[in-house]
């Protein structure tokens, strides 16, 4: 066991303890209220230990910290974790567990439900096989997306306080709400924040990071369709459902998640709901390049205009909202970030590896907001689900992976 070991393991039990699931389709913020039983544990705690500037935005729900540089020089750095849960599984009652010294073999979640992972369906297990793994008890997710990560920077964050004369500058630490739902860190404070660069920390698969992510937006497809009795329909009725169909059948077949991967972009199809009166669609559009991801958009736009060639105008309408960009541009301005997150890994004995991550973070928001933000993973399981685990060697190596990029910094 490392020097870190019972503090990641203790503070990822404890939090995945707290209910702080978001919820999609509410307007304020946070979502629900009880992240802010998290976010109120964090600010007392890092109190606490000791770190500065500590603040609670009892309003937007969003917790901060300030680790004081204790050198001469250096660049500020910050950090920025989420602290709520998926609302795809329940994140009610999480009873987190430990296995000691994981066989490889299937490990019996709930023995009284008949619950099992195994590894021939989750072969990812294979990775992990002599370290210990957190689980849930197969009723509920587990929450490391994202407390594992917030697990790692509490721990830094008590190693400086408690070791003062480790040198390192300016540390800034922010913890948000709602990243689940799409908040994307929107109400983080950017003067508050004592850092103009930041790294998050929301992915699986330890030593995996990111600079790249998916530019996307949600389009809204609306359908006036006319209704009269079927006995009289005969050029005259518009069904609106059937129009919608012609409009879903319009979309490229296999350009969606199911048939996509790496960095292929696609079009999802989230809901469909309709009368002869009335129809609407909500889908998603995703794509790393961003002409590719422009032309998605303009794509949508033909269908509805040859829609409404076909059928009066006005009978289809499409609205899209952009939801996030891909911090690529952005992080290209800045490569030494990726540089130096490479070398903190590579330096903590992994072999770095990065991928387009086919999706967004809070990353993605506030690089265009002006706070460039590449993501370092987790280092947890099967997010978002029953199965989710969390290795505690994860957890320790990156706070190792912490502590060295801090390093790199305190040194420019």
């Amino acid at each position: 066991m490392g020097i870190f070991y019972d503090q990641v393991k203790e503070r990822m039990i404890r939090y995945a303890k707290i209910d702080t699931q978001s919820q999609n389709g509410i307007s304020k913020t946070p979502t629900t209220d009880k992240q802010f039983d998290l976010a109120r544990m964090l600010r007392d705690e890092l109190e606490q230990i000791g770190v500065s500037d500590v603040w609670l935005d009892e309003q937007n729900c969003v917790v901060y910290g300030v680790i004081p540089s204790n050198i001469e020089g250096g660049m500020p750095i910050g950090y920025v974790t989420h602290m709520d849960t998926a609302p795809d599984a329940s994140g009610t009652d999480v009873r987190p567990w430990v296995v000691k010294n994981y066989d490889g073999g299937p490990i019996v979640l709930n023995k009284e439900k008949n619950i099992v992972m195994t590894p021939e369906e989750f072969p990812n297990l294979t990775m992990y096989i002599g370290q210990d793994l957190i689980c849930t008890d197969g009723t509920t997710l587990l929450g490391g997306d994202d407390k594992a990560s917030i697990s790692s920077v509490m721990t830094m964050a008590e190693y400086y306080t408690s070791h003062p004369e480790v040198r390192h500058g300016t540390i800034a630490l922010a913890f948000t709400p709602d990243e689940e739902v799409g908040g994307l860190a929107k109400d983080l404070d950017l003067d508050r924040f004592a850092a103009k660069i930041a790294y998050t920390l929301d992915g699986d698969h330890l030593g995996y990071y990111e600079y790249e992510t998916f530019n996307a937006s949600w389009a809204t497809v609306k359908i006036k369709g006319r209704s009269v009795h079927t006995g009289t329909a005969k050029g005259i009725m518009i069904n609106s459902v059937d129009v919608a169909n012609e409009f879903m059948s319009a979309l490229p077949p296999f350009e969606k998640p199911q048939y996509t991967d790496d960095r292929e972009g696609f079009f999802h199809l989230i809901s469909v709901k309709g009368s002869c009166e009335e129809a609407e669609i909500q889908l998603i559009v995703r794509d790393h390049d961003a002409v590719q991801f422009a032309n998605r958009e303009h794509y949508l736009e033909l269908i509805t205009e040859e829609l409404n060639r076909k059928y009066p105008a006005g009978t289809v309408t499409l609205s899209i909202q952009e939801q996030y960009r891909s911090m690529k541009e952005v992080i290209d301005t800045v490569p030494f970030m990726v540089d130096y997150l490479c070398q903190a890994i590579s330096d903590c004995g992994l072999e770095p590896k990065s991928i387009a991550f086919r999706g967004g973070t809070d990353g993605s928001a506030l690089s265009q907001r002006g706070l460039p933000c590449p993501n370092l993973s987790a280092g947890y399981e099967n997010a978002h689900g029953r199965f989710e685990y969390v290795p505690i060697q994860s957890m320790e190596k990156n706070v190792d992976i912490l502590l060295r990029l801090n390093e790199l910094y305190a040194n420019l």
